[in-house]
């Protein structure tokens, strides 16, 4: 399968996805995207919303 490129992002679509991301609730092609788009490693424990409560 050919891989596509991203062209745009829904905002509020990436808000929730990486609010569920900080709380551990997303399924794994999700938690994968995210890691992806954003650079991220899944091994460190770093919060993307400073002020938000540690889950």
């Amino acid at each position: 399968m050919a891989r596509r490129s991203l062209h745009w992002i829904n905002t509020p679509v990436l808000m929730e996805a990486l609010m569920r991301y900080e709380q551990g609730r997303l399924p794994r092609s999700m938690r994968l995207w995210v890691e992806q788009l954003l650079d991220l490693n899944s091994s460190e424990d770093s919060q993307l919303f400073p002020n938000s409560p540690n889950p």
